[in-house]
Order: structure tokens, then C-alpha cells, then sequence
């Protein structure tokens, strides 16, 4: 199931793999996506990919998000107990990336 959100500057599209309908989720992942403007100020898409493993008990829960900007892809994968921890994982990852790559803009 894959849903699709847009604003000004962030286009956020969630996809739900193994899972039923988890529309909290779906809109914590969208407010998170949203939430990486605060380091890059250009256009992006963000693509979040929720999946469901049946095979680990514990760290079941993955988030993958890919960010796409100028000329530039991000991903980061993490894996927890809840969505929430996976995603805030991701953020967290996409983050820094985010802030390393303005850095490298600027010095150029």
C-alpha cells in the first residue's frame, strides 16, 4: 500500500510492505520526512518504507527512507522494536548525512 504527500518543498511518499493499514504510523513517517527541511532548504522527495519481518522477534520493524535531492540520493536503513524507533533512526542518519553534504556545498 503506498500513500503520497506533498508540500511546498517535500514530497513524501510511504509505502507499507507485510503490514496492514497503519495510518498513525504512515503520518508519523510523513512528519518525520517533512521534518529533514530543517537541514537542507532545497526541493526533495522522500520515499519511506515501512516492512514488517516475521523472522527476527525482536528488531522486526524496518524503515528505509530514501531522500532525493539535486543530484543526490540518501538512504538509510534501521531496524527496531517499533516503527517510531526505526524511523527516528532514519531521521537521525539522513540528518547527518543532510548536514555533511551542506557542508560540502558550501565549501566549494
Amino acid at each position: 500500500m503506498t500513500n503520497s504527500v506533498t508540500t511546498d518543498a517535500v514530497a513524501v511518499k510511504v509505502t507499507l510492505r507485510h503490514s496492514n493499514n497503519h495510518g498513525s504510523i504512515e503520518g508519523y513517517a510523513q512528519d518525520a520526512a517533512a521534518g529533514l527541511t530543517k537541514f537542507y532548504a532545497g526541493p526533495m522527495n522522500c520515499h519511506v518504507i515501512l516492512d514488517h519481518q516475521k523472522n527476527d522477534y525482536e528488531q522486526n520493524k524496518l524503515a528505509e527512507i530514501t531522500v532525493h535531492v539535486a543530484q543526490r540520493d540518501f538512504v538509510a536503513r534501521e531496524s527496531g522494536q517499533s516503527y517510531e524507533q526505526a524511523i527516528d533512526s532514519c531521521v537521525d542518519s539522513l540528518s547527518k548525512q543532510l548536514k555533511k553534504f551542506k557542508e560540502k556545498q558550501r565549501s566549494i
